[in-house]
Formats: structure tokens, C-alpha cells, sequence
């Protein structure tokens, strides 16, 4: 039984359709696995026909912008591929980095190891940049804005991890899958550690909001995608206990 809808509408026009999508639904048809849902296809059976022009990882939440018709899909493709889309992304990090800013350009390789990971490679990867912003720290965790400036599969997941640093339940970069539990947070907490729900058990990386000129009207346009359930749950608790917000 399904409880999570597949999507909510951001934006809807003749020309572009922009989702907050839920986590674990790809955006387009994947190679490694055909069979996994897919935003797109959920979509088109209310939207009509859909042509993707960016990704985001299966894993991740939030904003996904669609083209409506040929031309359109033409005009994103260009902005995406000349860097005019401006993109923010927030993450649940585990530890507490040392630094308020950091621009990391490693090179990256995609599908890199026998996980299909992305790994840094001096040699063959291809120019790849993230600007992180430590918004604050939680406990055994800190939330940080990432700005990835290029396009590559999982860079943002990579690059943290070049720089020692993973997000919370990252099931192919981290090696600490533990789940977000109130009881690890809160002093004063009465409950039954076996039966106690997680509030996040999933990546916690949220592709915050998009920025991009309408293709019509050459409009700037920003979108923002509210964080889900889980993440809001999270954020909620993090803030009523350690003081820090997200969204502040």
C-alpha cells in the first residue's frame, strides 16, 4: 500500500512542468535497472508526454523539471548544459565539518567501481565543481547547502566524501547507514528503543530549489520544493532541540 505520493506539482504550464519528487523514484529510464518506478512515466499519465532535461539520483528528493514539447526541451537541455541553472541542494550530513565554506573540484569518474560509484580521478574523471555551505551543526550531525556548478552523477554524495564527509543514510557512500532516531538526540526520552520509528531512514539529500529561464519568455523563474515528511520531521526536531533551521 502506497503512503507517500509519487510526486506534488510545483509548477505547470504549456511548456515546462516542474515536481517535488519523493525519494527512490528514478526520473527517467536507467540502465542498470529497467524495471525501477519512474517519476516520469507516473507523470505522463496526467500530464501527457514528457522529455526530461536534467537528473537528479533516484535516492533524492525534490525539485525535477520537465519539458512539455520539443522546443522547450531543446531550450532547458542548453541552459543545463552551458551552466545557467542555478541549483541548491540541502543534505543531513553525519559529523561536524571544520569549515563555514569549501569549494571542492575534484574530477569525477562516474560508474568508477564495481558499485557503479562515482569516484575522483585525477586522471580520467571530468571537471566537476560543488560549492558547500555549513548552515549549522546538530548534535552528531550539521546540515550544509550544496551548490554542485556541473552536472555529474552523484556529485554531490562524491565530493563530500573526497572531503570526508557523508550524508546521513547514503546507501552507497557512507558506511554508516544508521537511521535519524529521536532517541539518539533527545536527553530526556521515554520511549521503547525496539519499536521506535525512525524519523529518517532514507538519503537525506533534497534538491532544494532550481532556478532557470522560463523557455518562452526568457522569465527568471526559482522553484522551490518543501522538504517531505520525513525530512521536515527531522528538521522539526533538530531545530526544537539544537536550534539550528534549514530554512531559516
Amino acid at each position: 500500500m502506497k503512503t507517500t505520493p509519487d510526486y506534488t506539482v510545483i509548477y505547470n504550464d504549456e511548456d515546462i512542468l516542474v515536481l517535488n519528487k519523493r525519494s527512490g523514484l528514478l526520473i527517467a529510464a536507467d540502465r542498470y535497472d529497467e524495471a525501477a518506478p519512474r517519476l516520469d512515466l507516473e507523470a505522463e499519465k496526467e500530464f501527457g508526454k514528457l522529455f526530461a532535461v536534467h537528473r537528479i539520483d533516484k535516492d533524492t528528493s525534490g525539485c525535477v523539471i520537465y519539458a512539455k514539447n520539443p522546443k522547450s526541451h531543446r531550450n532547458l537541455s542548453i541552459q543545463f548544459e552551458e551552466r545557467k541553472v542555478e541549483k541548491i541542494y540541502h543534505c543531513l550530513v553525519n559529523g561536524r565539518p571544520l569549515w563555514q565554506t569549501q569549494t571542492v573540484n575534484a574530477k569525477l569518474l562516474p560508474d568508477g567501481d564495481a558499485r557503479h560509484r562515482t569516484i575522483v580521478n585525477t586522471k580520467f574523471g571530468k571537471p566537476s565543481q560543488t560549492e558547500f555551505r555549513l548552515i549549522g551543526v546538530c548534535g552528531p550531525y550539521s546540515w550544509i547547502e550544496a551548490r554542485p556548478i556541473t552536472g555529474r552523477t552523484h556529485q554531490i554524495r562524491a565530493h563530500l566524501r573526497s572531503i570526508d564527509l557523508s550524508i546521513v543514510c547514503d546507501p552507497l557512500y557512507s558506511g554508516n547507514q544508521k537511521p535519524v532516531c529521536l532517541s539518539d538526540i533527545k536527553k530526556r526520552w521515554n520511549g521503547d528503543t525496539l519499536t521506535e520509528r525512525p524519523l529518517l531512514s532514507r538519503l537525506a539529500l533534497h534538491a532544494y530549489s532550481i532556478k532557470i529561464a522560463h523557455p518562452k519568455t526568457a522569465e527568471p523563474m526559482t522553484f522551490t520544493a518543501p522538504y517531505p515528511k520525513d525530512m521536515e520531521a527531522t528538521r522539526k526536531q533538530l531545530l526544537n532541540i539544537f536550534g539550528v533551521d534549514p530554512l531559516a
